[in-house]
């Protein structure tokens, strides 16, 4: 592949997985004005992200089948004019509940770049490249976080926040243009694949049965469900405990998506000399001791907004390491039922980070120890699973590991 083809395959990838993310974050800036303008409040305009959620957990397990029976671009294409057709669609929302409703619609349609993406990597790479690229998408998502809730607040500020929808519409189509006029095909239809409940289900429950793939999900999932965490009780942590400004509070919010960015991009070096096994392994460690120094150090009295920074900024950093190495091993022994093996891995990490989410503002008791404690059983589990599956291995498995 020609490397300027091989750069623009890796920035459609990286805009289709990356829309999501965006769509999540981009008019989190506009939810006072969208309360006011539906006559609302702020707690029922965050319905309209749980809805998304949904649709993102629901979604992915739907195109994992359709991708792998139909190809790539085709369900590609139409998940992506859903998408286009429900961004319209909230912006002319005239009411709350149908802006909720019509979100979910939108997570349908979206997430199948995300499915659709993993899998793509999968077809188009040799297994051994597959970390690689996905290293360079994690710093596409890492990105996507620190420039969306900017635009979204920039186009509700001057144009309104119907025009913030607007714009992930504009987005979609230009996405739409690029995956039909410049994406390669990298699987066609697989008419043996049957689109039948029935068969459905039990090929979804084989995969579930190949024990690689359920522990490095899990793991990957767990581990960035510490940063759902993070992304949850972060607002309240800093702003209402340390007293940033939320200027500030953004300033800090990009600082340590830097560390997943920094994280990421480093560990494409270090492929060349260890195997993705090896790095997440080692780098499991150091997120566990980066998220148990972080928590007892909370627990003592003894964090401040610069040592909470630092350690947040580490905990990313690490997080970068792990979670394109367990996304690549757990596709690896995939090839066929790639896209389906895509969807569930999505799903598991979606439903990890939604309930690490919801735990942090279930057990918020006023005081900074929460998020930490809840990043660090993230990372307790993460360790677990990747150490005490690298003890299950034979001899033999474990040299080749």
């Amino acid at each position: 592949m020609k490397n300027k083809q091989h750069q623009l395959l890796i920035l459609i990838l990286g805009g289709l997985i990356a829309l999501s993310p965006f769509s999540i974050d981009m008019y989190l800036p506009a939810f006072p004005t969208i309360a006011s303008s539906l006559k609302t409040d702020i707690a029922q305009v965050g319905y309209s992200l749980t809805s998304y959620y949904a649709g993102l957990c629901i979604g992915q397990l739907i195109y994992g089948i359709v991708i792998d029976r139909f190809g790539r671009k085709k369900p590609l294409m139409i998940g992506l004019f859903i998408y286009l057709l429900a961004a319209i669609g909230c912006a002319l929302a005239p009411g709350i509940n149908l802006l909720i409703t019509i979100r979910l619609f939108m997570a349908l349609g979206g997430c199948v770049g995300m499915v659709a993406t993993r899998a793509m990597v999968r077809d188009l790479f040799p297994p051994e490249d597959t970390a690689k690229i996905l290293s360079v998408l994690v710093l596409v998502m890492g990105v996507a976080p620190i420039i969306a809730p900017t635009i979204g607040g920039f186009v509700n500020t001057l144009m309104g926040w119907r025009w913030v929808f607007g714009v992930m519409g504009l987005i979609s189509l230009i996405l739409i243009v690029a995956v039909k006029w410049f994406l390669p095909e990298s699987k066609p239809a697989d008419v043996s694949v049957s689109m039948k409940l029935k068969v459905i289900v039990p090929e979804y429950l084989a995969i579930l049965k190949n024990k690689s793939f359920v522990i490095y999900s899990l793991a990957g999932g767990v581990s960035y469900a510490g940063m759902y965490a993070y992304i949850a009780g972060s607002p309240f942590v800093f702003t209402q405990q340390f007293g940033f400004s939320n200027n500030a509070y953004g300033w800090a919010f990009a600082f340590n998506a830097c560390g997943l960015i920094m994280g990421s991009q480093i560990n494409r070096l270090a492929l060349k000399w260890y195997d993705s096994a090896k790095i997440s392994n080692y780098a499991s460690v150091l997120l566990f001791f980066t998220g148990g120094v972080l928590l007892l150090l909370t627990g003592m009295g003894l964090a401040g907004p610069v040592t909470t920074l630092i350690f947040t900024f580490l905990f990313l950093f690490w997080l970068g390491f792990i979670n394109p190495n367990a996304t690549a091993l757990a596709l690896k022994p995939f090839s066929i039922a790639a896209g389906r093996a895509s969807a569930i891995l999505g799903s598991i990490q979606m439903i990890a980070g939604v309930a690490a989410s919801w735990l942090v503002s279930f057990l918020n008791n006023g005081t900074i120890v929460v998020m930490p404690a809840v990043m660090f059983v993230c990372t307790l589990l993460t360790v677990v699973l990747l150490i005490s599956y690298r003890s299950s291995l034979t001899t033999t498995d474990a040299i080749n590991y």
